[in-house]
């Protein structure tokens, strides 16, 4: 989001800068032709034009954020670029055709074009294409969009400034642009900040995403359309009340549908940000200036995502952002119906620069201090919390995903989804110990909890992508013990884990697993290339050859099994679920695992046999996932 953001900005520069040029058409032209050849060309040596090569993929897990920069730079950096500088280029040149007619109209039905493309994708698109059909069918189109912009910039290819140089509109000034930029950007960090809070706070749900982004989009498409869907006093009204639901909400979120919550803080967005766009339309400026309000307001929209992305990670130790959004809004508000301050922009635009950095610092010094838990840190992938309760255990949570429960006076109990009875807990206890040294690898590190399960002499070989995880299951802090404790050799890998396994075995390490334990996919966004023809190609050549996949897919919202099934035909592999039911014991969850082995003899141990569900009768018309292909709504519970 933040990489196409700041790009935005760009192209919104680069047609900022063209409309003043002479000759302006024929420069767009030659550009769509330069983008069209290295479309080409990239088509030559990848399996589709936008779709890069995997040597590209990001090799520093701390921070990727440069890592991934540099992958959507080379892969559609420039075509988007040009598609970016598309809308205010049309507008301009419409304007001088059409003096006498609107061109925000145009700006709104490109937001309705955003919007459909937002829905098209993963209800039509994803489920019908694989990716490298998806990459060639894009280029497909981006070379329809640019014959049909090359016609219209041939129009205007001999195009004088003198148009501008002649206008008699007013220059806007330094104060109406900053308000501009102010604007925009309460609006941005507003669709992150709601984006952050009912993704990872209220409940993690596949496509969530999608619904914040799509009201932010309809708040464009209504206020660019025409200024009766925008009146000041009655948003005002309703934002207030909003505001109260809000309270309601934050005051019993542990206790409220997960549904409601998500409509009240979905309705707050849509009214911040009409507020946000409808003030903007009012604002605009006459057709003369306007790349360089599109500039401003992209420039607003890109330093609300550098600030959420980049800037809040080290500022709060929450999601914080949503309440410096929310007062703002309320600040904006304020200001644009004082009579004192209603028509004078300087004083508006000052009184909201203050107001930004004064909200900053009271959030920082007094929303960091205020942390009901023993260890709160935030970095790229998230809040990472410690909390403790009923003084007899300490758990690690990430948003709504518990990673992990100790007990303080049984450090070497397995818990949550790990207990003795689960299909994890039966598999390491019974295991067949022919040389009485088993070697188990896990993907997913969480706090370390099945290190107990270890005897002496036994491997244990963790991968975990986020740091954090890794310090407090290390011991940080003295919280969790389970690595410390444990009697087998452990050895922690930091970074993406299906990268770490690749390069161990390009180096002749290949690890010879009895047991691979998948354990990345209870949090609700799964890793899908985890769990792809290609994956488990790679697991099955770490592997023992008796040896055997545990995969835990307890998930609230997404089934696994048809997944699973598939891999498992492919590669020829027996599979059965094992599932531990509720209990009343707080530290034991219920929990659904699948095994899949090429041995079948193992599924004979009386333990496993007495709990294993077979898939015998099982049928899907899943397609097999793969690295070209996967479709999370096929699996939606």
């Amino acid at each position: 989001m933040l990489f196409f953001q700041l790009l935005l900005s760009g192209g919104y520069a680069y047609a900022y800068w063209l409309v003043k040029r002479p000759r302006q058409g024929w420069i767009q032209i030659i550009l769509m032709g330069m983008t069209i050849g290295l479309l080409a060309l990239l088509g030559r040596v990848w399996s589709s034009p936008i779709t890069p090569a995997p040597a590209l993929r990001p090799a520093d897990v701390s921070f990727p954020v440069f890592n991934i920069f540099l992958l959507l730079t080379v892969s559609v950096g420039l075509p988007y670029f040009v598609l970016a500088s598309n809308g205010p280029l049309m507008q301009a040149w419409f304007s001088r055709v059409f003096p006498e007619r609107s061109y925000a109209r145009l700006y709104a039905l490109s937001n309705a074009g955003s919007l459909l493309g937002l829905l098209a994708y993963p209800l039509l698109i994803e489920p019908t294409f694989t990716l490298r059909q998806q990459g060639w069918l894009w280029s497909g189109g981006f070379f329809l969009f640019a014959l049909v912009a090359g016609a219209l910039s041939w129009r205007t290819r001999n195009a004088d400034e003198s148009v501008r140089i002649n206008s008699s509109s007013e220059k806007p000034s330094f104060s109406l642009r900053v308000l501009w930029i102010i604007l925009s950007g309460i609006a941005s960090l507003f669709l992150l900040s709601v984006t952050n809070q009912i993704s990872q706070e209220v409940a993690v749900i596949p496509f969530l995403w999608i619904l914040p982004l799509a009201i932010y989009l309809l708040s464009f498409i209504f206020s660019f359309s025409d200024s009766r869907w925008y009146e000041r006093r009655i948003y005002t009204l309703l934002f207030c009340i909003a505001s109260l639901g809000m309270l309601w909400v934050l005051l019993r979120a542990g206790s409220l549908n997960v549904l409601v919550q998500i409509s009240v803080y979905g309705i707050l967005l849509f009214l911040a940000t009409m507020i946000c766009h409808g003030e903007l339309y009012s604002l605009r400026p006459h057709a003369d200036h306007l790349t360089s309000f599109y500039l401003m307001v992209s420039f607003g929209g890109a330093a609300g995502g550098v600030f959420v992305n980049l800037i809040a990670p080290f500022l709060f130790t929450g999601y914080w952002e949503f309440y410096l959004s929310w007062l703002l809004t309320i600040l904006l508000l304020v200001v644009m119906l004082l009579p004192r301050f209603s028509a004078q922009v300087n004083i508006q635009a000052r009184v909201m620069g203050v107001s930004f950095l004064v909200a900053i610092t009271l959030l920082a010094l007094g929303l960091n201090q205020y942390q009901n838990s023993l260890f709160v840190e935030r970095n790229f992938y998230g809040v990472i919390r410690v909390t403790e309760f009923d003084q007899k255990a300490v758990a690690m949570i990430h948003g709504m995903t518990v990673h992990g429960i100790q007990y303080l006076d049984d450090r070497a109990r397995p818990t949550t989804y790990y207990v003795q009875d689960s299909g994890i807990g039966l598999l390491l206890q019974n295991y067949p110990r022919e040389a009485q040294r088993l070697r188990v690898g896990v993907l997913g590190l969480g706090a370390g909890t099945l290190a107990t399960y270890a005897q002496a002499g036994d491997v244990y070989r963790f991968y975990e992508i986020n740091p954090i995880v890794v310090q407090l299951a290390k011991g940080e802090g003295d919280y969790f013990t389970f690595l410390k404790d444990s009697k087998a050799d452990v050895t922690v890998v930091t970074g993406d884990a299906r990268i770490s396994l690749e390069q161990e075995l390009s180096s002749g390490q290949r690890q010879n697993f009895d047991i691979l334990v998948l354990d990345t996919f209870s949090s609700d966004s799964i890793p899908i290339h985890l769990v792809t023809k290609e994956a488990f190609t790679l697991y099955l050549e770490h592997l023992a050859p008796n040896g055997v996949i545990a995969a835990h897919i307890s998930n609230r919202h997404l089934n696994l099994q048809p997944v699973l099934w598939k891999l498992a035909q492919e590669f020829d592999l027996q599979m059965v679920m094992i599932n531990k039911p509720a209990s009343a014991d707080a530290g034991s969850f219920p929990s659904e695992w699948v095994l899949l082995t090429q041995d079948p003899l193992l599924f004979e141990i009386p333990a496993i046999k007495s709990r294993a569900i077979p898939f015998t009768d099982f049928d899907s018309s899943v397609r097999l996932w793969t690295d070209d292909y996967s479709n999370l709504f096929q699996i939606l519970k």
